[in-house]
């Protein structure tokens, strides 16, 4: 999905969101498919470029990419799941089968427990479910004092992200977190870590009382653990699982849609 411009732009109570579609005529069930922390819709381009058999829904999450109208100010996770209920609501999709990395992840979960019959089945890549320590909490507020270094702050960001290995071979994959990470200011950037990671709650007992067929993914190197009670598949690689190893999430993405 290679959209430049978004087919819409949905209110919801956080504000106007971007979202990008492929329409298919077909009676299948469609795939969303949400971003994580510093990125965009574009994270799933080699994805959804190779599903072909139903409509894909893509969004930019609050504040990234062009969802930049957002009118909440002290948003959550939990007004995070009720956006990607109403979006759903507002484009008349019964069921979805939801696709997450990251913050997207932890979007589609909480949704996911408040209105399970919306989800045929949901794929959690990379997914934080803990809450952050006093520890990391601390050093986020030290690390934004060196966001006036942008160029620096992103090759920190990325080293924490990308699997080690997998970056040292490929350190052009930088680019893919320079570009929407660009299009976020020092502020912006503030927001979305202290809502999605300073004071995301521990999410332990949605994952054990989830009602959603779930399958989670995680790279070997990643810095979250693998979820309980969640059949969870290890592969190469670090947080960014879409970008790193595209092919085996396209492989899982088909699992879930069988």
């Amino acid at each position: 999905m290679v959209n430049q411009q978004p087919t819409s732009l949905i209110h919801t109570t956080i504000g106007k969101i971007a979202i990008y579609q492929k329409e298919v005529d077909s009676n299948k069930i469609p795939f969303i498919f949400l971003h994580g922390v510093y990125f965009d819709h574009h994270l799933w381009d080699k994805v959804i470029d190779s599903v072909n058999d139903r409509t894909i829904i893509a969004l930019d999450m609050p504040l990234h990419g062009l969802s930049k109208e957002i009118t909440k100010n002290d948003w959550s996770l939990n007004d995070c799941a009720d956006m990607l209920l109403e979006i759903l609501d507002h484009l008349k999709i019964a069921k979805v089968i939801a696709v997450g990395h990251s913050w997207g992840s932890m979007t589609i979960l909480r949704a996911a427990s408040k209105q399970p019959e919306r989800f045929e089945n949901v794929l959690l890549c990379n997914m934080p479910f803990l809450a952050a320590t006093k520890k990391q909490k601390i050093t986020f507020v030290l690390q934004h004092s060196m966001l006036i270094f942008r160029n620096f702050y992103t090759k920190q960001v990325a080293k924490a992200l990308f699997g080690k290995t997998l970056f040292k071979e490929n350190p052009s994959l930088i680019e893919d977190l320079k570009r929407p990470m660009n299009l976020l200011s020092n502020a912006q950037i503030k927001q979305t870590d202290k809502a999605v990671i300073i004071d995301a709650d521990v999410a332990s007992e949605l994952i054990k009382n989830l009602k959603v067929r779930a399958i989670a993914l995680k790279g070997v190197e990643d810095y979250v653990p693998a979820p309980p009670n969640i059949e969870t598949i290890v592969i190469g690689g670090g947080h960014i699982s879409p970008l790193e190893k595209p092919d085996e999430i396209l492989s899982l993405v088909k699992k879930i849609s069988n």
